[in-house]
């Protein structure tokens, strides 16, 4: 069944739960914030890598109650990655999140080829978020990790966005290649990346979904702009999964979802061997919540997935 909503979401990753989060570096008061309602809802149990000291203080200062085997000390933040990463690689973790930690640290932890958590893929953030008027759960990506992506880029990120999609219960999500205009124009490369993606998708090359593109922000949300520009796809008013060009462009988007159109939202790192919640300090203790249970949810999907 379909997940239509941020609220079923966390309903639905709730029957999962709790997901065992190795947090690394974690005093940080928002993330210890998000986990209070996190385990109060049987969605979370949190294993907090550092320092012990500052993750007791920070823990009262929030309300936080600390478990006995709930605090693994690490002398700095190098040693709480190793312990997180090597958490993850025995079992003993089911997702990792991220503390006070430097995000490029932790990344490049998480790819080395020994000791992280690689999985063949590009990483990618996928953000899934909802807005007012419009009644189905939407995908974005990416706003955070990869600057400048080229063409195998951006199809790893389809291929990442697209798991997502199926493990919301999206069984054929609808992907549009984000541009500034409908025509493959060789002055701009967003554009002859968005219909080479296309025949990918066309060819089996990027399978379990429909891609259109290149397609302006407009002709996919409106069916009125999608008929004065001579768009017929069925991408118009159904698009689940939204690619856009470049950091700048994603970012831009994301913000204006989030404070324009007043849009609620969720998201992760994909591509490694398990989701990684790592978000920004901009981000309130709801949106930490449910990208927890975005996570699970994922994680979920792929041990399903796995044991058939």
């Amino acid at each position: 069944m379909t997940i239509t909503s941020l609220t079923e979401l966390v309903q639905r990753a709730t029957g999962f739960g709790p997901a065992r989060i190795a947090v690394v570096q974690g005093w940080d008061r928002d993330v210890l914030e998000s986990l209070v309602e996190a385990e109060r809802i049987g969605l979370a149990s949190a294993i907090l890598i550092g320092d012990p000291t500052r993750i007791e203080a920070a823990a009262q200062a929030v309300g936080y109650e600390l478990r006995s085997d709930g605090v693994v000390p690490a002398r700095d933040e190098d040693e709480a990655i190793r312990i997180a990463i090597q958490l993850v690689r025995d079992g003993g973790a089911d997702l990792l999140m991220k503390g006070k930690v430097t995000t490029a640290n932790l990344i490049r932890r998480v790819l080395d080829r020994e000791t992280g958590l690689r999985a063949g893929r590009l990483l990618s953030q996928v953000i899934a978020f909802e807005v007012p008027g419009i009644p189905r759960l939407m995908l974005m990506t990416d706003a955070a990790v990869n600057i400048a992506p080229n063409l195998a880029d951006k199809a790893d990120m389809c291929r990442n966005a697209i798991e997502v999609a199926h493990a919301l219960g999206i069984e054929c999500p609808n992907v549009v290649l984000l541009t500034a205009l409908e025509f493959v124009n060789p002055a701009m490369p967003a554009t002859v990346d968005a219909a080479a993606l296309v025949q990918m998708n066309r060819r089996g090359q990027i399978p379990g979904a429909y891609l259109e593109g290149p397609l302006a922000l407009d002709a996919p949300l409106s069916r009125f702009a999608a008929d004065r520009k001579s768009i017929d796809s069925p991408v118009v008013e159904a698009t689940d999964v939204f690619i856009a060009p470049s950091i700048e462009a994603a970012n831009i988007l994301f913000r204006a979802i989030t404070y324009f159109a007043h849009g609620k939202c969720g998201g992760m790192i994909v591509g490694a061997r398990v989701p990684l919640i790592v978000l920004s300090r901009a981000e309130p203790p709801e949106t930490k919540v449910n990208s927890i249970a975005l996570a699970l949810t994922l994680a979920r999907h792929r041990a399903a997935g796995s044991s058939s």
